[in-house]
């Protein structure tokens, strides 16, 4: 009896999953946008995988996302189960806003996604390829309007690069940013703008339905065989990525087990499934990797923003 006794308690022992851990993961955006649907796309993986026991996501919204991460790190400094979303448009953000927060106050953990914008016009524009767009941003810079999302963001900066690509200067660029995919659609479709740019995701829909054509796609490979711009004659190649942070102040230790999470997640077929629903593109890269990437992209960044003059 002993002995069957211990081999219950032996089998229950190895029965019990190892310890998972819970996170809260902000997502420094309103719900419904691009760090949102990230956030919340790690809560079903890391919860449905068994990596994580309990998952939530809080949203606080503003200044392409530096409110957020001003109060993430203050507030939850030293806290091991405190997660962040950000990315390249956050970069942006903290150098044209001259955020006294930067993302040297928290824990870069890893890249996770990225996504390709797509340059678009109404079904009705005179502008039917690239090379049309080209002609007409070289004739008159000023009078080519580009609705995309917050100043300083990937969309502005691919504006600004295709500019300068094509022998413009960026400071000519007439960019208006929009708060929102949304709100950048509306004007695009009324007219009110001469083109569009932002992710992929937030044109398709329209492009499908032919609302919409789709000039260029800004990264490395086609979508839905759209161009990229290198294929139209715009050596220019750029794509927002979306990343995942932790508080400051944790330990090597803490900040190890959370990678190894992240790892997991990215490597598990519910995140797989999840990319391509989206449509994104896997670009994971952790670790010291990730930490010399993020050093080159804010050096990029900044001189890119220099360029169209959004920093001195």
């Amino acid at each position: 009896m002993n002995k069957l006794l211990l081999a219950a308690l032996v089998s229950s022992a190895i029965a019990v999953p190892a310890y998972a851990a819970d996170y809260t993961i902000m997502a420094p955006a309103a719900p419904g946008g691009g760090w949102d649907q990230t956030a919340r796309s790690m809560q079903q993986a890391l919860t449905e995988e068994g990596i994580s026991s309990n998952v939530q996501v809080t949203n606080v919204p503003g200044a392409g996302g530096t409110i957020g991460l001003a109060q993430f790190a203050t507030q939850e400094n030293g806290n091991p189960n405190a997660l962040i979303v950000g990315g390249y448009v956050m970069v942006g953000a903290i150098l044209t806003n001259a955020s006294p927060v930067s993302l040297e106050n928290v824990t870069p953990i890893a890249r996770l996604i990225g996504e390709s914008d797509v340059i678009v016009v109404p079904a009705n524009s005179e502008l039917q390829t690239m090379d049309d767009l080209v002609a007409k941003l070289k004739a008159e810079p000023g009078a080519v309007s580009w609705a995309g999302g917050s100043a300083g963001g990937v969309d502005h900066i691919a504006a600004g690069l295709i500019a300068k690509a094509v022998g413009v200067d960026p400071t000519q660029v007439n960019y208006i940013a929009y708060s929102g995919g949304g709100e950048a659609l509306a004007a695009v479709l009324g007219g009110q703008v001469t083109v569009g740019i932002s992710g992929y995701g937030e044109f398709e829909s329209q492009i499908a339905a032919g609302e919409l054509r789709a000039l260029a796609v800004t990264g490395s490979d086609q979508v839905e065989g759209i161009p990229t711009l290198k294929e139209s004659g715009v050596d220019v190649n750029v794509e927002n990525w979306r990343m995942v942070a932790a508080a400051p102040g944790i330990t090597e230790e803490q900040k190890a087990s959370i990678t190894a999470d992240i790892e997991k997640m990215a490597n598990s077929d519910t995140w797989k499934s999840i990319l391509e629903t989206n449509g994104w593109t896997d670009m994971y890269m952790a670790g010291d990797e990730f930490k010399a990437q993020l050093e080159s992209d804010i050096e990029s960044t900044t001189a890119v923003l220099k360029d169209v003059g959004l920093v001195q």
